[in-house]
């Protein structure tokens, strides 16, 4: 082999040499970058499993959100009927207390109009008495007692007010 220029002790050494190499690297260095490798490859699969939670949760809340949003919106809807039926009955309460207010008001002027006209024919009476009484006395030229007159003429016409309401 010495003709090749192979020599064997160097050769031994250096296999020696490369093999104790060798096996320094594979424990100082071969198994902590696996081990390293290993760990980032556990922690980017932890954080695709986060990654995929995450976005399964966020497809779930969009879900809820949407069904909130829709029984808000139906409930908005209601209350709106609510309102717009509330609105009528109010409505309708008012024209009816309208109503019945006017009908009062009517109603205590009937009774006003009942009053004056009950005084001016009281008022007319009176006066239509005066006036029959000194008739009376120009035309019998005497003087007779007023209030006798007068209590005569009352009962006359209360007979012929009795007697017209009848």
């Amino acid at each position: 082999m010495e003709g090749l220029g192979i020599n064997w002790p160097t050769l031994v050494a250096q296999l020696v040499n490369f093999t104790i190499l060798l096996l320094i690297l594979y424990f100082a260095a071969y198994k902590p970058i696996l081990k390293m490798l290993d760990q980032r490859s556990t922690k980017i699969k932890e954080s695709m499993d986060q990654a995929e939670a995450i976005k399964q949760q966020t497809v779930n809340t969009e879900k809820e959100i949407k069904t909130q949003l829709d029984a808000a919106r139906k409930e908005g809807l209601k209350l709106v009927e609510q309102s717009s039926l509330m609105g009528e009955k109010l409505k309708e309460e008012a024209k009816k207390e309208a109503r019945q207010e006017a009908e009062n008001l009517v109603a205590k002027a009937k009774i006003e109009i009942s009053r004056e006209r009950d005084e001016t024919i009281e008022q007319l009476r009176k006066e239509f008495i005066n006036v029959a009484v000194s008739a009376a006395e120009k035309v019998i030229e005497q003087s007779l007692d007023k209030e006798k007159h007068r209590h005569i003429i009352e009962e006359v016409l209360k007979e012929n007010s009795v007697l017209k309401k009848s």
